[in-house]
């Protein structure tokens, strides 16, 4: 059974290890190897981690025995994080992460939900009833990543 609650400062290494093995297991049919390794460096840098975690609203999904996912959104409607762990993928976690998400911030007056998604995650969010805005690239050092404003 899934629960969800907000996110901890003692979350941050679980969180940040749950986001590299989902990039890095989850996006393989979209984004080759080097473009994984710029999207989610080995050494993740734990203070940026920790900026970008402390300006966004972040929900866990979690079970009895590990996270299986988070959400990170701003009080604009932006879905800025939202990360499945591998094992957990495909079972319900991002639909529900998403749903909590757009529950609150429907409470808080907003009326239109955005992002950038992913190529792995376009799919995930057209099926929430999101559409493609716009093609977009993301540069991380000489790499580029393509992605999709919806």
């Amino acid at each position: 059974m899934i629960h969800l609650r907000p996110y901890q400062p003692h979350d941050l290494s679980a969180i940040v290890a749950l986001f590299q093995a989902s990039v890095s297991q989850l996006t393989t049919k979209h984004y080759d190897a080097t473009q994984r390794q710029a999207w989610s460096p080995e050494v993740a840098d734990l203070q940026a981690w920790q900026a970008r975690l402390a300006s966004i609203e972040l929900l866990i999904a979690e079970d009895d025995c590990a996270i299986a996912g988070f959400i990170g959104f701003s009080r604009n409607g932006h879905i800025d994080l939202l990360y499945t762990a591998p094992g957990y993928a495909r079972q319900g976690v991002a639909s529900t992460l998403l749903a909590a998400a757009e529950q609150r911030l429907r409470a808080a007056g907003v009326r239109e939900v955005f992002t950038e998604a992913s190529l792995a995650a376009q799919a995930f969010f057209a099926g929430q009833g999101f559409s493609v805005q716009q093609a977009q690239t993301v540069t991380r050092g000489a790499v580029t990543l393509p992605r999709m404003l919806m």
